[in-house]
């Protein structure tokens, strides 16, 4: 880890050297892993004591981190993440709150949150995150930061640790498109379904409608950039029957898989976990084989839906967050309210499984706010080529 991490990013494990290819495509950059994510001579705590205390040190390294050192990346250290994954806010109970380095007053978001904070505060050239219900585009949103969350199942999250695998992805972070296109050619490979060169813009006004009219007012601009690039969007709607409905599908399913993945440890050990994270985990225990059976169902339909809604070339663009991050001073309540509200506006792409990249195209209030791009599964990287071209 750097020796000022005044960004409190990296979780503080004695440095140990991790071999890098001496030349390739990314020989230039240095980059950060999520503590999720195995690499050989460190543990793998991913924000809990307790996790950290049954880890042992790792003898093989994740295949993302060793595409990353293949590629001649130079890795720096191991990134604080919310306690289990399971939160948005930024801050873990036991290993503290990473600095938003574009919004110092203000959260950073998580799960992903030592990682945005590195890159967001120059620790960093680029970063990995994981995204299940929006732990790269949230951080990415409230730190001035290209993040995308990957169609599902695209890079491998071979040692990594889970938390809701059906939903789970594989991100990153970088500061300038250049580096984040760099970066996602070495984890995606070819597209499996790349866009055409004139792609068919949707604006989707029922996730436009969840945003209050000044954060509409303050991603106008960035709209006109991304409408005068690729035409003029078409309105459209893609909530299958209501946005509650989409909310508690999608939570049923992530809490489901979340208590399947952790809740043996947490009844064995009665760990003690931080606020929100343990309300969370109690609530997923109790979700029951009729929510998960019919989740699974609306979760299929869905996925077809708006599969059928963009074909090959339709892109959506609409706001990745609710507003600009909420201050560090926020209480735990404002903060779940939030995030309830954040999770309405993420869960299209976990349910999909599409791909969604956030790109820092707008501010309010002197901080960052993200616009974003949703295309076809497989259609990851023509997304990036389209940010790039922005």
């Amino acid at each position: 880890m750097p020796l000022h991490d005044t960004a409190h990013a990296f979780v503080p494990y004695p440095d140990v050297p991790v071999a890098s290819a001496p030349t390739g495509t990314l020989a230039d950059l240095r980059f950060a892993a999520k503590d999720l994510f195995d690499v050989a001579g460190y543990p793998t705590g991913g924000g809990s004591p307790f996790v950290l205390a049954m880890s042992g040190i790792k003898t093989t390294t994740a295949p993302a981190v060793q595409a990353l050192l293949d590629a001649g990346a130079r890795f720096v250290g191991k990134t604080v993440t919310d306690e289990l994954a399971f939160s948005m806010n930024g801050n873990n109970a036991h290993f503290g709150a990473p600095v938003n380095g574009a919004a110092p007053e203000r959260i950073t978001g998580g799960s992903s949150s030592g990682s945005a904070a590195a890159v967001s505060s120059g620790l960093c050239d680029f970063a990995l995150g994981s995204d299940t219900g929006g732990s790269v585009r949230a951080p990415a949103n409230h730190c001035a930061l290209y993040g995308i969350r990957p169609t599902h199942g695209r890079i491998s999250l071979q040692g990594v640790l889970d938390l809701a695998p059906s939903l789970d992805t594989c991100g990153w972070f970088a500061r300038d498109v250049q580096t984040f296109a760099r970066v996602g050619a070495v984890l995606l490979g070819d597209d499996t379904a790349p866009l055409p060169a004139r792609v068919r813009l949707l604006k989707p006004t029922d996730v436009w409608a969840l945003v209050e009219a000044p954060v509409v007012d303050a991603l106008a601009e960035a709209l006109a950039r991304v409408e005068a690039l690729a035409g003029t969007a078409t309105p459209t709607q893609i909530a299958l029957e209501s946005w509650d409905v989409m909310y508690w599908n999608f939570r049923y399913v992530q809490g489901r898989e979340a208590w399947l993945t952790d809740g043996p440890m947490i009844e064995r050990f009665a760990p003690p976990l931080g606020p929100g994270v343990a309300e969370r985990f109690a609530w997923s225990r109790d979700v029951t084989d009729a929510q998960i059976t019919a989740a699974r169902a609306f979760r299929a339909r869905f996925r077809a839906h708006l599969g059928a809604l963009l074909g090959h070339d339709g892109v959506l663009v609409m706001p990745t967050m609710p507003d600009i991050a909420p201050l560090r001073s926020e209480s735990e309540a404002g903060l779940e309210s939030y995030r309830n509200r954040a999770t309405t506006m993420l869960c299209s792409a976990g349910l999909s499984g599409f791909p969604q990249i956030s790109l820092p195209l707008a501010t309010r209030h002197g901080a960052p706010l993200g616009l974003s791009l949703l295309g076809p599964a497989g259609s990851d990287r023509s997304l990036i080529a389209l940010a790039g071209q922005l």
